[in-house]
């Protein structure tokens, strides 16, 4: 408990769940499953607490199965978007006044909902929707989202306990925490559903208003999350979710004298983009907007002499391909040290043998399927090009089929070039390059990392040697935002490890933290004096 202070609940990391066969969560999860996929669903908009449905629709497809039609979504249009801004001005008062212990209650409510009603449904749509298998389903959907509702709840308390220290007698001073002036534009990823709901949610239980508008590829869980927050009480107009285009939607939002900040989680450049637009109208606004964003990552792994080879093995598989390589963390570069890599080629490539691939209604199977088209285009290309490179060598996957979904083979590269093209450039999928160094050419391998990528989101290093371990932390320092010591570069915890990288990986507010949290509101210092000054001359002033 935060003693003294309403007994805030003292959060706790959700269990994970683990699906194992006979247990009671993989029957409910694949009855959950089963009864998505029976049904066409027609996804509203929601503005100021009502459904609202357009004549112009989209299309929902499971990544690894896109013949078959989960529903349709209703796409808005520069119209909408401007309602949901009014919608949200319009609730703005009430929600800004109401005590945070109560906005509290209403996403602690939220979270316990998550862990109990709508866990087997929201995973089931993550599952369906983003092509996520059931353990990246429950640790994304299902745990993050409720540590992120949970542990923001402990956050809040602390940042609003805090006040100045000291006090002279006669005088009170003290600190008042302010939601932003207008309202915040939430801008989701796709690949993660605990993001997704994160967004809004965090900057909303600090008292704003909210325009939230996810990616389309997932908007079939972004539908159960509203059912959710609707469910736990967020008033009408507090989070308002439209599905409209992404330029007529900056148009509006960027243009009104109300924004007061955006949450953002996507690619760097579009994030940069949005950066400038703000920059150009800044002198439109009533203040000077906030602006968070975590982007993207050129995410490595370094492997030292000294290393375990199983160790560092599974750090990679694992690291690499887990959803497809489609988190911002995974690891897409890795530098091994000469004398190891063939024992971990030998691992790994044996370990990618007995990967099964395909749709994730098959519990066996590890690897689902890229997000879209777009996507697998993209991936497809760059192993063709990998493939005609006499510098390149493909040791395990180089295949890929999209006539039933989007699947793309993991794929290992091993390049004699450390700034091979796929050793830069982000690629956003399941396909990773090697680069094999001589073991006395350590320290120069640091720097090599440090300076190849514009990105520092994640980074790990795996050794046994403490001296390298330290000498790697100190050298890759600005390199990373998340820095794994014997572990994979993914799978950062609320609570444990805030998340978030600098560089051209974003603003570093750390999610999971109270940092995140600190961006949403604007404190205002108040001093009340008791016996006030009655004359204006000071002692200093008196005569000898």
């Amino acid at each position: 408990m935060l003693k003294g202070f309403f007994n805030v609940p003292e959060p706790i990391n959700e269990p994970i769940l683990n699906y194992a066969p006979g247990s009671k969560e993989r029957e409910l999860l694949k009855d959950a499953l089963a009864e998505a996929r029976a049904q066409e669903q027609d996804i509203p908009m929601y503005i100021a607490g009502k459904k609202v449905y357009t004549e112009k629709k989209g299309r929902l497809t499971p990544p690894h199965d896109h013949k078959h039609v989960l529903g349709t979504y209703s796409i808005g249009d520069k119209t909408h978007i401007n309602q949901a801004i009014e919608a949200a001005l319009a609730a703005k008062s009430d929600w800004e006044n109401l005590s945070w212990e109560h906005r509290a209650a209403i996403f602690l409510k939220a979270a316990d909902l998550v862990a109990g009603k709508y866990r087997y449904k929201l995973n089931a749509a993550t599952m369906l929707g983003q092509s996520k298998n059931a353990f990246q389903a429950e640790i994304d959907a299902a745990c993050e989202l409720i540590d992120f509702l949970r542990f923001n709840v402990g956050y809040m308390a602390e940042i609003y306990k805090q006040q100045p220290p000291v006090s002279p007698r006669g005088v009170w001073n003290r600190v008042e925490q302010r939601p932003l002036e207008g309202f915040v534009f939430a801008l989701t990823p796709f690949n993660f559903t605990a993001i997704a709901a994160n967004l809004p949610a965090s900057a909303a239980m600090m008292g704003n208003v909210v325009v939230w508008k996810p990616a389309d590829t997932q908007i079939y869980a972004a539908n159960v999350l509203m059912e959710i927050f609707t469910e736990a009480g967020v008033p009408d107009g507090v989070i308002n979710l439209v599905y409209a285009d992404g330029p007529e939607t900056g148009d509006v939002i960027f243009n009104h004298k109300d924004f007061a900040g955006i949450h953002f989680t996507g690619s760097t450049k579009v994030f940069q983009e949005i950066w400038k637009t703000i920059g150009t109208n800044i002198h439109k606004y009533r203040s000077y907007p906030r602006i968070v964003g975590e982007t993207g990552g050129k995410d490595f792994i370094l492997i030292h002499p000294s290393a375990q080879v199983d160790v560092a093995s599974t750090a990679i598989v694992r690291g690499a391909f887990e959803y497809q390589g489609q988190k911002c963390s995974a690891a897409s570069r890795v530098y091994i040290a000469k004398s190891l890599w063939p024992a971990i080629k030998e691992k790994m490539v044996a370990d990618l043998a007995t990967f099964k691939m395909g749709g994730t209604e098959d519990f066996g199977n590890f690897i689902n399927a890229v997000i879209d088209e777009r996507s697998f285009d993209k991936l497809a290309k760059y192993i063709d090009s990998a493939k005609k490179d006499k510098g390149v060598e493909i040791i395990a996957g180089g295949n890929y089929d999209k006539s039933k979904g989007y699947f793309i083979e993991p794929t290992v590269l091993v390049t004699d070039d450390p700034k091979y093209t796929t050793m830069c450039e982000e690629l956003f999928g399941p396909v990773l390059t090697v680069y094999v160094y001589e073991d006395k050419d350590f320290d120069a391998v640091l720097e090599l990392i440090d300076a190849t990528s514009p990105y520092a989101l994640t980074g790990a290093v795996i050794a046994q040697d403490r001296y390298a371990i330290e000498k790697a932390s100190h050298a890759l320092r600005n390199a990373a935002g998340n820095f794994y010591i014997n572990d994979k570069c993914t799978g950062a915890v609320v609570g444990q490890q805030p998340f978030g990288g600098a560089r051209g990986s974003g603003t570093n507010d750390k999610a999971g933290s109270m940092i995140n949290l600190l961006r949403w509101v604007s404190p205002r210092t108040i001093k009340e004096v008791f016996d006030s000054p009655t004359d204006y001359r000071y002692p200093f002033l008196a005569e000898d």
